[in-house]
């Protein structure tokens, strides 16, 4: 074979390459060929990102979803804030004398690692049905009948025991204290029978929980024996029967 021949059939052999590389090349290409395909585009199973799981979970949310939990969280701040402002220096919650001979205290403290946050205090207690008032701490007065003074009392534990509601919120407290002191403008196993539950719930709402006087955990036994000295206290405190003077 001559170099001549050599030299045509290398020539005719590129040709055929050029010519199949211009065909393969220049062909459109079909979607998602020369590029990386988004997970919504492949097959199978896709992993989903934080964004659409957080979007997914608001979208099945009852109520409008947490955004709604949230904005009603704000506006019950705003207003228990806002009408607490007029009554920094009101009488709500004074006592008509400051006489008193028996005091029962439970407490609401902060699971370990954590503390209790100014603007969520304010928020239970507005659940919980109480009011701030005198000496600038919560209150649970008297229905229709406010001049009485209060049932029970909830203080900060921290000095000087009020929440200023001018920096609530930066207020940080590891724990609050609920006073209930008698005599009350109520029997004192009514106004336990209104602190107990009371204390419940805002425990719950503050994700802590319940002491005793003794910063024990507050279990039925202790309850009971509470109810118990609270009976006997209004039995010696109940007003004495009225006796009619004899006739001559």
């Amino acid at each position: 074979m001559s170099d001549a021949w050599l030299l045509r059939l290398g020539i005719l052999v590129a040709g055929v390459v050029l010519i199949a590389a211009i065909y393969f090349f220049g062909r459109p290409r079909r979607k998602g060929q020369g590029r990386r395909l988004k997970p919504e585009e492949r097959g199978g199973r896709t992993e989903p990102t934080l964004g659409a799981q957080i979007e997914n979970e608001l979208a099945q949310a009852p109520d409008g979803g947490s955004e709604t939990v949230v904005q009603a969280e704000m506006e019950l701040l705003d207003r228990a804030v806002g009408s607490t402002a007029a009554m920094a220096a009101s009488e709500l919650g004074k006592r008509e004398n400051d006489d008193f001979d028996k005091i029962v205290t439970l407490y609401i403290a902060a699971k370990a690692g954590a503390v209790l946050h100014g603007p969520d205090i304010v928020v239970a207690a507005e659940k919980a049905g109480l009011t701030y008032g005198h000496m600038n701490v919560f209150h649970r007065l008297v229905e229709a009948h406010p001049e009485r003074g209060p049932v029970f009392s909830v203080a900060n534990i921290m000095k000087p025991g009020s929440f200023d509601m001018a920096q609530i919120q930066a207020l940080e407290t590891p724990a609050i204290a609920f006073f209930l002191t008698l005599p009350a403008p109520i029997n004192a196993l009514d106004a336990w029978e209104a602190m107990e539950p009371t204390a419940r719930r805002m425990a719950e709402l503050l994700d802590g929980v319940v002491l005793d006087e003794s910063r024990n955990a507050l279990g039925r036994q202790r309850i009971a024996h509470l109810r118990e000295e609270l009976r006997t206290y209004d039995r010696q405190h109940a007003a004495p029967p009225v006796t009619r003077s004899p006739r001559w």
